[in-house]
C-alpha cells in the first residue's frame, strides 16, 4: 500500500516500521499490520491462532482500526518495550527514600515506552516540619522538578521523549504554587498538569464559601473558594494549564469502584487509573466506514462498526497477555482487571462526509448513535470473551449496577449476568495524533478538524523542527470526488471557527457513553472574555464531563499546528556584531557541591537601539577539571549570542543536560548538572536584563561584575540592590517591605 501523502509514509517509517539493523523488517505498511496481527494472535489457542490472525489483519487493513502507537511500534519486534501507552504510578510516599524509589519506577516505565501519571497530593507541603532531621519540607513541586529533569533525559522507547501528568488536589496547601508553576519559563515542561477538584469544592464555589487547605486531616489555612478558582482559571487563561479533573465524578462512574480508588490520570487525561494502573489503547477509524460520502444518503456502516468493535476488543484483550510490563506491580494490576481503552478517531471527518455539522444537533445525534453501537458491541464482545476465556479475576456481579452499565441493551445485560465480563473497563477516547496522520490525516479522536490545510511542526532527531504542509482527510476526499467544486460550508467547520459550547456539547455527549474519560481540548478564541472562559469549566461540570482542558492562544505556550504561513528562516550566516571595547555585565557564583572551588559565570550584554541583549559568556573556576569543556562551551555560546536573535533556547538546552554522576540541590531546587546550573543563570539573566542593567558596571572579558547575594526568603542567588533597597529578582522579596 502506497501512502496518499508523504507525511503518512514518513511517520510510518520513523515511528512504526520495524527496521532492525541486523535483519529484515517491515518492507511496507501491510507487513507492519501482518507483524502486529501475528504477534497479538499468539495469545489465542493454537487451533484458533490462524483464524484470529486473519481477522486482526482485516481490522488493521486500510487503517480501519488503529492500535495505539506502542502496539504498532513494538508488537512482534522482540524489543524490551511495553505495548501499553499509559500508566499511573504507585502512591507517592511522604519520605525521601520512598520518593526516589518511585522516581526510579517512573524512569523505568518511561524508558520502556509508557507515559506516566502521578498524584503528588500525598507529599507534605512546603515548610512543613520534617521530624527527626530538624528541617522543613521542600514540598511536592520541588520533587516534581526532579521528575521533570529525569523525564527530560529519557528518550521513551528509543523514539520519543516521555510524557507525564502531574496531579494535585485542590485542597493541598501548595495548590497555589502548583497552579502558577508553568508561569515560570521552562519549568515542568515535561509535565501536563491537572488539578483534582472534588464535588465539595464545586459546591463551595457555588455558595461563595471558604475552602480549607489541608494535609493529613489538619487544616493549614483557609481560602475563599472563589479566589482559588479565579487563580486556577487565570493560570489556564494565560498559559493553557493546569487542566481540571472532577475526581469524585471519576470515581463514582468507575466500573471498578468496588476494588480501586483513582487519584490520577495518564498524561493525556483519557485514562483515569488507580495506583500502578495500566491501560492500552486503540481507536476505530469512523471516517473509513462512511459509505457514499457527500451524497444525500451518506451514512456510516453501523453493521461494519459493530463487527469491527468486537474484533478490536478481542485484539486489545490479547495484547494484555503478550505485552511485557516495566514493573511487576503493573503486570499484576493489568491482569487482575484487564482494563482496555477502545475509542474512536476520525469522528469530525465522518460527520463531514455525512454532511453533519460538528457540535450542532445533527452532529451530536450521530455521535451518540455511533458511540452507542460501539458501547453495545464492546460489552457484548467482552461478555462473549468471558464465556470463552473467563471473566477478569476481580469481577464482581454488582458491576451491572454501575452507572456505565445501567442503560445497556437488555440482551447484553443478560449475557453479562450469565458470563461476567472479560474486561473491567472497555472504552475511552484518546488523542490519536500521529496514528491519525498515518491513516491519511483523519481528524484526531473526537476533536474537530483543526484546519483543513495547515503546517505541522515536525521534531527532528537533533531537536530542531521543520514544517510540513498537510491536508485534512475530508477535504482530500472532497477534491477526489467533487473536483474543484467549493466544499459545503455547513459541514466543513474547523476548530478555528467553532465556539466553546460546540466542544462542550460533543464532549458531554461522548462522555455519557464512555467508561473512562476523553482526551479533548476546548479551543477558545484569543479575545474571549475571562468570565466567559472561566464559565466553560463550570458549564462542563454541569454537563457531566469528567475533566476539562482548554486552549486559548497565548504568549506562554506554543502550538504544534499552525495555520499561519511560516516566517522565512533567518540567514544561515548572520553577521557577527563587532565587540565594543567595554561591555556591561554581571558575574554569578555557583557553589557546585562536587567541586572544591566555586564556578563564576560572567554574562556581558550589548546595548542596541535602547535594548540590552546577551553578547558573550565566560566561565571561570580554580578547578582545572572543568577548564576544557567550559572553554569550549563559552566559545560556542558566545558565538550564538553574537549573532543575535532569539537566543533563549541556549538556556533551555543547557538546563536539559543530565549528569549521570548526579546533580545537586541549589537554592532549594534540584539541578541535574553543572551545565544545567549555568543554563539557569543564563535564563535568569536574560529574563531580568533591565534589573541587571541598573546594577552592573563595565566588566572586562572574564573580569568580575556584580555577584548577587543569597535571598533570605527563597535562598536564590538573586538579591540585588535596587533603588536603595535589597530586592530579589527570583521571588520578589524586598527588604524595604
Amino acid at each position: 500500500m502506497a501512502f496518499d501523502n508523504p507525511l503518512a509514509g514518513e511517520i510510518w517509517n520513523s515511528k512504526y516500521r520495524f527496521a532492525p539493523a541486523d535483519g529484515p523488517g517491515d518492507a511496507n505498511v501491510e507487513e507492519t499490520w501482518e507483524r502486529v496481527a501475528a504477534a497479538v494472535s499468539e495469545a489465542e489457542s493454537p487451533k484458533l491462532r490462524k483464524f484470529w490472525k486473519g481477522r486482526f489483519y482485516e481490522a488493521l487493513r486500510e487503517h480501519r482500526f488503529l492500535p495505539a502507537g506502542r502496539i504498532l511500534a513494538g508488537a512482534g519486534t522482540g524489543r524490551a518495550v511495553t505495548l501499553f501507552n499509559c500508566f499511573v504510578m504507585g502512591t507517592v510516599p511522604d519520605d525521601l527514600g520512598g520518593i526516589f524509589e518511585h522516581l526510579r519506577e517512573a524512569a523505568v516505565t518511561l524508558q520502556q515506552g509508557g507515559g506516566v501519571g502521578m498524584d503528588f497530593s500525598t507529599v507534605r507541603p512546603s515548610g512543613a516540619r520534617v521530624r527527626g532531621v530538624g528541617a522543613e519540607a521542600s514540598g511536592p513541586l520541588s520533587f516534581m522538578d526532579v521528575w521533570d529533569s529525569m523525564c527530560r533525559t529519557i528518550m521513551s522507547a528509543g523514539q520519543r521523549r516521555g510524557a507525564m501528568m502531574g496531579c494535585l488536589r485542590i485542597d493541598h496547601p501548595d495548590i497555589e504554587a502548583f497552579i502558577d508553576a508553568k508561569r515560570e519559563p521552562g519549568r515542568l515542561r515535561n509535565f501536563n498538569l491537572s488539578v483534582l477538584v472534588p464535588d465539595a469544592f464545586m459546591g463551595a464555589l457555588e455558595e461563595g464559601a471558604d475552602w480549607p487547605l489541608v494535609f493529613r486531616g489538619e487544616t493549614v489555612r483557609v481560602v475563599k473558594a472563589a479566589a482559588l478558582w479565579e487563580r486556577l482559571m487565570r493560570a489556564t487563561y494565560d498559559a493553557a494549564e493546569p487542566g481540571v479533573i472532577f475526581i469524585d465524578r471519576v470515581n463514582a462512574n468507575n466500573n471498578l469502584a468496588d476494588c480501586e480508588t483513582i487519584s490520577a490520570s495518564n498524561p493525556c487525561g483519557e485514562q483515569m487509573l488507580p495506583p500502578y494502573g495500566a491501560c492500552l489503547l486503540g481507536s476505530v477509524n469512523l471516517a473509513a466506514l462512511v459509505e457514499r460520502p457527500f451524497e444525500a444518503d451518506a451514512a456510516l456502516d453501523e453493521t461494519a462498526l459493530g463487527e469491527l468493535t468486537r474484533t478490536a476488543i478481542r485484539l486489545l484483550d490479547d495484547v494484555i497477555d503478550v505485552s511485557r510490563f516495566p514493573l511487576p506491580a503493573q503486570d499484576t494490576e493489568a491482569k487482575a482487571k484487564r482494563r482496555i481503552g477502545l475509542g474512536v478517531t476520525g469522528l469530525a471527518d465522518a460527520l463531514i462526509l455525512c454532511g453533519a455539522r460538528y457540535g450542532e444537533d445533527e452532529g451530536v445525534a450521530l455521535t451518540r448513535r455511533w458511540l452507542t453501537v460501539i458501547k453495545t458491541g464492546a460489552y457484548r464482545a467482552s461478555a462473549e470473551l468471558a464465556a470463552e476465556k473467563g471473566a477478569y479475576p476481580l469481577y464482581d456481579p454488582a458491576v451491572l449496577e454501575r452507572p456505565n452499565l445501567r442503560g445497556l441493551d437488555p440482551e447484553v445485560r443478560e449475557l453479562i449476568a450469565r458470563h461476567g465480563l472479560r474486561n473491567g473497563c472497555l472504552t475511552s477516547i484518546a488523542p490519536t495524533g500521529t496514528t491519525s496522520l498515518l491513516a491519511g490525516n483523519v481528524s484526531s479522536g473526537i476533536e474537530p478538524v483543526f484546519a483543513f490545510s495547515y503546517t505541522r511542526k515536525v521534531r527532528q532527531p537533533d531537536g530542531t523542527t521543520r514544517e510540513e504542509p498537510v491536508e485534512d482527510f475530508a477535504l482530500s476526499a472532497w477534491r477526489r470526488l467533487k473536483g474543484d467544486a467549493p466544499p459545503p460550508e455547513h459541514a466543513f467547520v474547523s476548530a478555528q471557527t467553532l465556539k466553546p459550547e460546540h466542544h462542550l456539547r460533543m464532549q458531554s455527549a461522548a462522555q455519557a457513553l464512555i467508561d473512562s474519560s476523553i482526551s479533548k481540548t476546548v479551543n477558545c478564541p484569543e479575545d474571549i472574555a475571562f468570565d466567559a472562559f472561566s464559565d466553560v469549566y463550570r458549564e462542563g461540570y454541569r454537563m457531566g464531563c469528567k475533566g476539562l482542558t482548554t486552549y486559548r492562544p497565548n504568549a506562554v505556550t506554543g502550538s504544534v499546528l499552525s495555520v499561519a504561513p511560516p516566517a522565512p528562516p533567518p540567514p544561515m550566516e548572520a553577521p557577527l556584531a563587532d565587540r565594543p571595547k567595554a561591555l556591561d555585565g554581571a558575574t554569578y557564583k555557583i557553589k557546585w557541591p562536587q567541586s572544591a572551588h566555586a564556578v563564576y559565570v560572567t554574562v556581558n550584554d550589548l546595548e542596541e537601539g535602547g535594548e540590552r541583549r546577551p553578547f558573550e559568556v565566560f566561565v571561570n573556576s580554580k578547578n582545572m577539571e572543568h577548564y576544557a569543556w567550559t572553554l569550549g562551551l563559552t566559545r560556542m555560546i558566545s558565538a550564538v549570542f553574537r549573532r543575535g536573535g532569539d537566543v533563549s533556547f541556549v538556556a533551555e538546552e543547557l538546563k536539559a543536560v543530565f549528569d549521570p554522576c548526579g546533580g545537586a540541590w541549589l537554592d532549594g531546587r534540584y539541578v541535574p548538572s553543572l551545565p544545567a546550573a549555568i543554563g539557569g543563570i543564563l535564563e535568569r539573566h536574560m529574563g531580568h536584563a533591565e534589573e541587571v542593567a541598573d546594577q552592573t558596571h563595565a566588566a572586562p572579558a572574564g573580569g568580575p561584575g556584580i555577584v548577587p547575594s543569597a535571598c533570605p526568603h527563597c535562598g536564590a542567588a538573586a538579591l540585588l540592590r535596587k533603588e536603595g533597597c535589597d530586592s530579589c529578582l527570583e521571588c520578589g522579596y524586598s527588604k524595604c517591605g
